[in-house]
């Protein structure tokens, strides 16, 4: 049986850890529809940032957590995810430095190719958009917690800024 890069720890349970992330954020912004939320993963969890409590998060991502266990793996894909904007964003950063090639070495030169460099860039961004909930949906998360379980709920304030660490293992 061969086994993909995707599958090996940490890549595996940060993938999982994401998709649960997500699915929790998904379940608060049903709860509290106007706040603003984000979130980022890693191995060992997922940190929640905003103005809500341990406890709602704590119930928003047992509910995450028992819904994609259900099979609602959509959860897991959230439109406002990073690589939804990192990926059209890489492309069209690359679309605009192709767009410099040749295009001298002074001020003047380099400003009359900005009309070019702003084309190439939108088109990137265009036509790379779809790419970022794909490679969301495949490589950066999983909807299929597996063996996932929540061990704890941890909340910090830095600089004003409410933070909830969830600890998971499995």
């Amino acid at each position: 049986m061969s086994q993909s890069l995707l599958d090996f720890y940490p890549i595996s349970r940060t993938r999982r850890n994401h998709g649960l992330e997500h699915a929790t954020l998904q379940v608060l912004n049903q709860k509290f529809p106007h706040l603003g939320l984000g979130g980022i993963s890693s191995p060992h969890g997922f940190t929640i940032i905003g103005d809500v409590t341990a406890e709602d998060v704590a119930d928003a991502a047992i509910e995450a957590l028992k819904r994609l266990r259900a099979g609602e793996a959509e959860l897991a894909q959230h439109p406002n995810c990073g690589t939804n904007f990192a990926v059209p964003g890489a492309f069209a950063g690359l679309a605009a430095w192709l767009g410099t090639l040749g295009s001298g070495k002074s001020f003047k030169q380099k400003l009359e190719r900005l009309p070019v460099v702003m084309l190439l860039a939108t088109m990137a961004l265009v036509l790379t958009r779809p790419l970022g909930p794909m490679i969301q949906k495949r490589f950066t998360t999983s909807g299929d917690p597996q063996g996932l379980a929540l061990e704890r709920v941890e909340t910090t304030v830095r600089a004003g800024v409410r933070m909830h660490q969830v600890t998971t293992h499995g």
